[in-house]
């Protein structure tokens, strides 16, 4: 990964809470998030005692590095998310301005805290579908924003590959949103990503969730072994 190619964008605990409904139960579970990116998940989850890991290849950069990206490429996420807003509910955020206010507090939140958690192990360069953890290292993996909504980008195997990685290691793996980006519909790896993890013997199926910023984006992929 170049910097030049990251796009970084933050969400809240409270958003991962809603993404993918994690109970009081679930936040006191040992938690992976994949592809956190600048979120700031890790940074409250950790502020209230909770054990969580994120791992993204954007760690491989520091915390300058990261912050120059942010303030490079904000001005343009903002316009696009005007160009199409249309694809999205503000019920939320309300407008634009707004919600980018929303991800900066987020970011900086982030990298405040992420100097830190880079030297405690709690941010790792890495990403799928390889992943450095033995078998069982997890009890919940999540994965926001990443598998199927760039199914244009991530092809089939890459998505069967990374799910079965995230499976290894974790024993609960919850992934959302389950939409591509390109058109706003559910993601044609969708259905041979659920096959192959049958086959597997793992447990997969699709859960509501409360939370919907992209439009039909209500519900998350639940995979567990038996």
């Amino acid at each position: 990964m170049k910097l030049s190619e990251v796009v970084p964008w933050g969400r809240t605990l409270l958003e991962y809470r809603e993404m993918f409904s994690l109970t009081e139960r679930d936040l006191e579970k040992k938690i992976l998030g994949c592809g956190d990116g600048p979120a700031c998940f890790n940074a409250e989850l950790t502020g209230i005692g909770g054990k969580v890991v994120s791992v993204d290849p954007v760690y491989q950069f520091d915390a300058e590095q990261i912050r120059s990206r942010v303030d490079a490429v904000y001005p343009q996420i903002m316009e696009q998310l005007s160009k199409n807003r249309d694809d999205y509910l503000w019920n939320n955020f309300g407008t634009v301005e707004e919600l980018g206010k929303a991800r900066m507090k987020a970011m900086t939140a982030f990298l405040e805290d992420y100097e830190e958690g880079r030297a405690a192990g709690r941010y790792i360069n890495a990403s799928l579908p390889v992943l450095p953890f033995q078998d069982d290292a997890f009890e919940l993996a999540l994965c926001s924003h990443y598998l199927f909504l760039y199914s244009e980008h991530i092809d089939q195997e890459q998505h069967i590959l990374s799910l079965q990685e995230l499976c290894r290691v974790a024993r609960e793996v919850r992934v959302y949103p389950l939409l591509s980006i390109s058109d706003n519909r559910p993601s044609r790896h969708l259905a041979p990503v659920l096959a192959a993890l049958s086959a597997g013997g793992i447990n997969a199926s699709l859960q509501p969730v409360t939370y919907e910023f992209q439009k039909g984006a209500t519900a998350m992929l639940v995979a567990k072994r038996d």
